[in-house]
C-alpha cells in the first residue's frame, strides 16, 4: 500500500536535511541530493523536494503499518516546520 502527501514550503531542502538527520539516528536513511529514503520497521518512506516544497511517500504492506508510517512522518514534519504554521497533510494514493 502506498500513499503520498505534498507539503508546501519554501524551506524544502532544509526540512529534508533536518528530517533525514533526525531519523538517521534511529533508522537506515539513504540521502541523495533532493531526496531521502527512510527504512522503518513498518515500511519505507521517501521524502523529496519539489518546486512547491516536499513530497512524502509512505509504502507499507498493510493498512495499520501504513497509518503508523504516515503518522510518524507527518508528526515529525509538522514539528520541524512549526514556524510555518503547518496544517495536517492530505494523503492519497499516488497517481498511476
Amino acid at each position: 500500500m502506498k500513499q503520498t502527501a505534498d507539503f508546501p514550503t519554501a524551506r524544502g531542502p532544509q526540512l529534508l536535511a533536518t528530517l533525514s538527520k533526525h531519523f538517521g539516528h534511529k533508522i537506515d536513511v539513504e540521502m541523495q541530493d533532493d531526496r531521502a529514503q527512510l527504512h522503518f520497521e513498518m515500511g519505507d518512506a521517501t521524502i523529496e523536494t519539489t518546486s512547491e516544497g516536499l513530497r512524502l511517500t509512505a509504502d507499507a504492506a498493510g493498512e495499520d503499518d501504513l497509518q503508523q508510517l504516515r503518522d510518524v512522518l507527518e508528526s515529525h514534519l509538522l514539528r520541524f516546520a512549526f514556524r510555518e504554521d503547518p496544517q495536517p497533510l492530505s494523503w492519497s494514493a499516488p497517481a498511476s
